[in-house]
């Protein structure tokens, strides 16, 4: 076991102070903070903190892949970690985006190297052939845009702005109230030529000027979102996509699943994220970067869903019960819980319930304790994280003060 070190990542949408403050660095930084990567994904893998110096976990895994992984995971995952933690901090909106499927991320990674596009291009859509199914858990409040909201409820927005030019969308969705006409709709917009969106764009955002200004309160979110986005990216299809998706604001503790074809766009606040070890991303507006709408059509899933926020449930295992909430997701790449040490358990040496035999990385978001594994110790406080190899658990703590732990492990 052993501390491990995040990568930070600048970019655009990222915030001065968050990343910084977690860590308990100097603030505001010179540039926007957006994600800290803990993990061994080949652009950025984390650092150890080992006796003899900084690490590379990547390597550490390439030396020594079944003490590292264990057996079991190296034969799943072909000795690679198969996911990466990260915590998220937005203080810009996201670009409008999914994620391919496994089937389609292995189809898509060949086609672009058989058609001799470079990994590293700026137009490259697979960089990997891997699917990255994430989750993401709000540490603070957290907004986002994620799935297609229920056809009904999206009719009711949309006649709440009173925008005489969404009348043909609003008749096209009462004809065909399910996955067929949101795809209808978000097609003809997303594939708009630009002087229809130049007109259209503007009479919705002025439509939600008017709603926020009339004192309406049922659809305040969606049209303030509606507002924001149009301020940043004026005449972009992803403006009209944000009426089509459920708005969301999740409390701290709170969660959103994404699977392949989930339409998503994160909008504010601090989070951490966990995915499988993949960096395919397909985007269809709200950004600078590469859009390639055919290939977003091609993966997004339309159905509809009403509920798309994550609860964790309570693990019950006998010994410290109430100490670890699982997140349930059906990623095979990894298992997201977080492990509480509060009340009567403070000052007590507390066995964490076992998980798998694969590798853990854990993170503190509260509090500070020590983690004893089979061969070592290491002191987690608010914003430290570490690696426990496979052959160096179970883990015990033992807390000084009410402490939150993420642990990620590898999905069962």
């Amino acid at each position: 076991m052993h501390l491990l070190r995040g990568a930070v990542r600048t970019y655009a949408w990222g915030s001065r102070t968050a990343i910084a403050e977690f860590t308990g660095r100097p603030s505001p930084t010179a540039h926007p903070e957006a994600e800290l990567w803990f993990g061994a994904h080949p652009g950025d893998p984390a650092m150890l903190e080992t006796e003899h110096g900084e690490r590379s976990l990547l390597d550490a895994l390439a030396d020594d892949p079944e003490g590292q992984l264990g057996a079991v995971v190296c034969a799943r995952f072909n000795k690679t970690l198969p996911f990466l933690v990260k915590v998220l901090a937005a203080d810009e909106p996201l670009s409008l985006q999914a994620h391919p499927s496994a089937e389609q991320a292995a189809e898509g990674f060949e086609r672009e190297n058989n058609l001799g596009i470079p990994v590293s291009a700026p137009n490259r859509n697979y960089r990997d052939p891997s699917h990255k199914p994430e989750l993401i858990v709000a540490l603070g409040q957290f907004e986002a845009l994620a799935g297609f909201r229920p056809v009904e409820r999206t009719i009711e927005l949309m006649r709440a702005l009173e925008v005489t030019d969404l009348d043909p969308y609003i008749n096209l969705l009462s004809g065909q109230p399910d996955a067929g006409g949101l795809r209808a709709v978000f097609t003809t917009w997303i594939t708009a030529p630009q002087p229809d969106l130049d007109v259209l764009v503007p009479a919705v955002v002025d439509g939600a000027i008017n709603y926020v200004r009339s004192g309406a309160t049922e659809f305040e979110a969606e049209a303030k979102t509606v507002l924001e986005l149009g301020e940043r990216y004026p005449g972009d299809a992803g403006v009209l996509a944000a009426l089509l998706l459920n708005r969301i604001t999740l409390q701290p503790g709170e969660g959103i699943y994404l699977p392949a074809g989930n339409l998503h766009a994160y909008l504010n606040g601090v989070g951490v994220e966990v995915m499988a070890n993949s960096d395919n991303v397909l985007r269809g507006g709200l950004t600078p970067k590469h859009v390639d709408v055919p290939e977003l059509l091609r993966v997004l899933d339309f159905t509809p869903a009403a509920d798309v926020v994550v609860h964790s449930e309570a693990v019950q295992d006998g010994t410290a019960d109430g100490l670890e909430s699982v997140y349930p997701t059906p990623a095979p790449e990894f298992t997201v819980s977080v492990l509480r040490v509060d009340g009567d358990h403070i000052g007590h040496e507390i066995d964490a319930p076992a998980r798998n035999d694969g590798p853990q990385i854990l993170l503190c978001t509260e509090g500070s304790t020590v983690v004893h594994a089979k061969n070592d110790s290491v002191t987690l406080t608010r914003g430290s994280a570490a690696w426990v190899a496979a052959d160096d658990g179970p883990i015990r703590l033992v807390a000084s003060e009410p402490t939150t732990l993420f642990r990620t492990t590898v999905g069962i």
